[in-house]
C-alpha cells in the first residue's frame, strides 16, 4: 500500500526536502565563504572590481557584522528544518513524524519567503546603485547566487507539498513579507547612523556622505588646490573607501574638494560624466592628466597635483 502511494505522489513530493537541504547547503557554502573572508580579513575573490565594490559597501554590513553572517545562518535553519523529518523513520514512529513533518513546512515556507523578500531588496540595491553606475561590472555574482537559492528554496517550498488552507499560506506570507522589508529598512538605518554625538548630521544623508572629523587649515588648502588645478574624485556616496577619502579631508575641506558624485541616486549626481570618464572604481582621482584608483593619502594627493602648500594634515 505505502509503495503504491509514494508511486503515486508526483516527484517533487518525494525529493522535496533533500532539495531544500541540498540548495541550502550551496547557500551556506556561498555565504560561509564570504563571512570567512570578511572577518578574516582575507581578499574574497571577485571577477570585477565592481563586485568588490558591493562586497566592501555599507550594504554588506549590519550592526558591524557580515551582512553574510545572516545568510549563513538563515541558511542553515532552512536545512535543519528541512532534513530533521527525515531522521525520524516513519515505520518506528509515524506519528512524530507526521508532526515534524507539518510543523517544518511552515518554518520552511515563512524562512524562504523572509529570504526571498530580503534577497529582493539586495537586488534591488545592487542594481540600482552598482550596476545602474558600472554596468555589468557592478554584479556581484555571490549575491546573485544567493538570491537564486532563496527563490529555488521559496518555489520548491511552495511545490514540495499539497498546501490544505491556500489563503491562510497567502495571508501569512504577506504578513511576513511586510515585516521582513520593514525590518530591514529599519535594520539598515540603526546600524548605518546619520547623526553625530554633538547632533550634527553626518554620514549617510539625502545621497550625500558628510565625515564627521574636522579639517585644519592645510586639508582646506589643499581641496582648493585640488579644485583650481582641474583635478577631479570620482565616488559614490555609499562607497566606504570614498567615506575614508573624505574622512581624511575632514568636514569642511570635501565640501570644497573636487567631488563627482556618480550614483544615479546621489545628491547633484553626475553619473554621465563618471560613464565618459570611464571610470570603473571607487575612488578614482584624475590628477594632471593620470587617474589614481582607491583611497589616495593627503600627501600622495599634494605630490600628483604639485600642492606647494602646508602639509601638516591633521587626519
Amino acid at each position: 500500500m505505502n509503495s503504491r502511494r509514494n508511486k503515486q505522489l508526483p516527484w517533487i513530493h518525494r525529493w522535496s526536502r533533500p532539495i531544500l537541504g541540498a540548495v541550502a547547503g550551496l547557500g551556506m557554502l556561498n555565504t560561509g565563504y564570504l563571512t570567512a573572508t570578511k572577518l578574516l580579513g582575507g581578499e574574497t575573490a571577485c571577477p570585477t572590481d565592481g563586485c568588490k565594490q558591493v562586497l566592501s559597501s555599507n550594504y554588506a554590513e549590519m550592526f558591524g557584522l557580515p551582512l553574510a553572517l545572516f545568510g549563513f545562518l538563515a541558511y542553515a535553519a532552512i536545512l535543519m528544518f528541512a532534513l530533521a523529518p527525515l531522521a525520524v523513520s516513519p515505520e518506528k514512529n509515524k506519528p512524530l513524524r507526521n508532526e515534524l513533518e507539518n510543523w517544518t513546512w511552515l518554518f520552511l515556507f515563512l524562512g524562504s519567503t523572509a529570504m526571498l523578500v530580503f534577497s529582493g531588496y539586495l537586488m534591488f540595491i545592487m542594481f540600482s546603485k552598482f550596476v545602474a553606475v558600472s554596468g555589468l561590472a557592478g554584479i556581484c555574482y555571490y549575491c546573485l547566487a544567493s538570491a537564486l537559492f532563496a527563490l529555488t528554496l521559496f518555489v520548491v517550498t511552495l511545490l514540495g507539498r499539497e498546501w490544505e488552507d491556500s489563503g491562510q499560506l497567502v495571508f501569512s506570507g504577506v504578513i511576513v513579507a511586510m515585516v521582513t522589508l520593514v525590518g530591514t529598512l529599519a535594520a539598515y538605518s540603526i546600524s548605518h547612523p546619520a547623526v553625530s554625538s554633538n547632533g550634527e548630521q553626518v554620514g549617510e544623508v539625502d545621497g550625500r556622505y558628510i565625515p564627521e572629523t574636522a579639517s585644519g587649515t592645510a586639508e582646506i588648502a589643499l581641496a582648493k588646490h585640488l579644485t583650481d588645478t582641474g583635478a577631479k574624485m570620482y565616488g559614490a556616496y555609499w562607497c566606504p573607501h570614498c567615506q575614508d577619502q573624505k574622512k581624511l579631508f575632514g568636514k569642511e575641506a570635501s565640501e570644497q574638494m573636487p567631488y563627482v558624485e556618480c550614483d544615479p541616486a546621489g545628491a547633484n549626481s553626475q553619473a554621465a560624466i563618471c560613464q565618459s570618464a570611464g571610470v570603473k572604481g571607487y575612488p578614482t582621482w584624475a590628477v594632471n592628466g593620470q587617474t589614481y584608483s582607491g583611497t589616495q593619502s593627503l600627501q600622495q594627493l599634494a605630490e600628483y597635483s604639485g600642492y606647494q602648500g602646508a602639509t601638516d594634515f591633521k587626519n
